[in-house]
């Protein structure tokens, strides 16, 4: 949530960084007057609430021959009241229902651009590796060996689910304490998270109301199912006031997650990179304000360490303001590059979110001087496991059809080789 005083003091800045967002001056414009239109309603209502508690506190105590005219002042004042208090409901429902669907401010140094092929290259990270045979994709490596059978997660749970077998699943956890192992020693606390959560946290983070079309909702319980850790980590600390000597707070929370993938028809169809429930490592932070955008850069300088250290080649770009999604202010995604696609895929993200999600979620702290602040949060991916797992399977496939291990995972899986049992 933007605050309320970006359309009421900094309209037109407000309208030029949101226009590079795509949002229409007509948008903040019908925003900016029903903001006035609520608070004429509201300032009238209290100055009638006021009166009306004043004629209360007099009317035993004036005479029996004023009660009748006083009576009639309160009774106007009733009526009008019961008049106004409608019509302030339905311009504060008004209100909120398009401010809530207005993105954050972008951060100015972010690039322009609408679209994920106006991302900007910022750095490169590992070696190409150069193949001297036809390399197999991820899903053809992974049916070989006997690791990856989607056909059957079909028949029990319908496209994108797979079924992952044999050391292709302990290569997981091997990847998450790999991961994990470095987020902790970086500050990062473990947590295992819920993975069902009210509409009070998706809304907080943004998720709702545009993203809802790509969550799972379980009617009966009133529970949305997560896309992302970063929902039940952002909303722990919902509707707290944090002292400043805490700061900041860093977590890293392991969950399953689960997306409708709504709108990617024919995307990404084959395999395990779009699917519908997957295993993600996420790293969330608090911080002072002032600390945000270190902490943007220390967060994909750790995704640069996690997957290099995997001995994978890609690139950082710098995500274009349109392409951002509702609450971030700067995002950095982390490509590596596959071969058999002959491009970059995302594996991992990074977003400074700045003070939007903490206002929704009204999560603040209370700084030296006593002043009550809303932090900033910072969500960034550790380790997408199944995109990792893509990854690692094109890129150290041998000719034979076995699979290196990356040597920073060989401690944590006890063996070399990916071969088929």
């Amino acid at each position: 949530m933007l605050e309320t005083r970006s359309i009421r003091e900094d309209f037109e800045a407000t309208v030029c960084a949101l226009a590079r967002r795509g949002v229409e001056r007509t948008q903040l414009e019908e925003l900016r007057s029903l903001d006035q239109e609520r608070r004429a309603l509201i300032a009238r209502t209290e100055e009638l609430r006021a009166c009306q508690r004043s004629l209360s506190k007099r009317f035993p105590n004036v005479p029996q021959s004023e009660q009748g005219s006083l009576r009639e002042e309160l009774t106007r004042i009733s009526d009008e009241l019961a008049n106004l208090e409608p019509q302030l409901t339905e311009a504060e429902l008004k209100f909120n229902q398009l401010f809530s669907r207005i993105p954050n401010l972008p951060d100015p140094d972010a690039p322009d651009g609408m679209t994920e092929d106006d991302a900007v290259p910022v750095s490169e990270f590992g070696t190409k590796r150069e193949f001297d045979f036809e390399p197999l994709d991820h899903l053809t490596i992974g049916e070989r060996l006997g690791m990856i059978d989607v056909a059957r997660a079909a028949k029990v749970s319908g496209s994108r689910f797979a079924y992952l077998i044999g050391d292709l699943a302990l290569l997981e956890f091997a990847l998450l304490r790999y991961t994990w192992d470095r987020l902790v020693a970086a500050g990062f606390r473990p947590m295992l998270p819920p993975v069902l959560a009210h509409h009070a946290a998706l809304f907080g983070t943004g998720y709702f109301p545009e993203g809802e079309d790509q969550i799972y909702a379980v009617e009966k319980d009133e529970l949305y199912l997560i896309g992302t850790a970063e929902v039940t980590l952002a909303a722990y600390h919902m509707d707290e006031i944090l002292d400043e000597d805490v700061l900041p707070v860093r977590f890293s929370g392991f969950t399953t997650c689960f997306r409708r993938e709504a709108g990617a028809s024919g995307k990404d169809t084959r395999g395990i990179i779009r699917t519908h429930q997957f295993d993600k490592l996420e790293m969330f932070s608090f911080v002072r304000p002032d600390e945000s955008s270190a902490e943007h850069d220390r967060m994909v300088q750790l995704q640069v360490d996690i997957i290099s250290g995997l001995d994978l080649y890609g690139r950082v770009v710098d995500i274009a303001v349109g392409d951002l999604g509702p609450s971030a202010a700067r995002k950095h995604d982390l490509e590596v590059w596959l071969v058999t696609q002959g491009r970059y895929r995302e594996v991992t993200s990074a977003s400074n979110c700045t003070d939007y999600q903490a206002r929704r979620l009204k999560t603040r702290y209370r700084d030296e001087k006593g002043r009550v602040r809303h932090v900033h949060t910072l969500n960034a991916t550790g380790c997408a496991i199944g995109r990792t797992l893509v990854a690692i399977l094109e890129t150290h496939q041998r000719k034979n059809g076995s699979v290196d291990i990356p040597m920073a995972l060989r401690p944590y899986f006890g063996k070399d080789l990916l071969v088929k049992a």
